[in-house]
């Protein structure tokens, strides 16, 4: 069929390194996160209650 695009032309193979780095810095923001908002709500428990 002259519509069905070709899947296999042009695109570079993946950058596994960069992907990895990505994937870490997204983890350990979510962890740092977590910890701060769970932080925060005990000391909004010690203080406002």
């Amino acid at each position: 069929m002259a519509n069905t695009p070709n899947v296999d032309a042009g695109h570079p193979a993946m950058d596994y390194a960069e992907h990895d780095r990505t994937y870490a810095m997204f983890l350990a923001l979510v962890k740092w996160g977590v910890i701060f908002n769970v932080l925060l709500l005990i000391l909004m428990a010690f203080f406002l209650l």
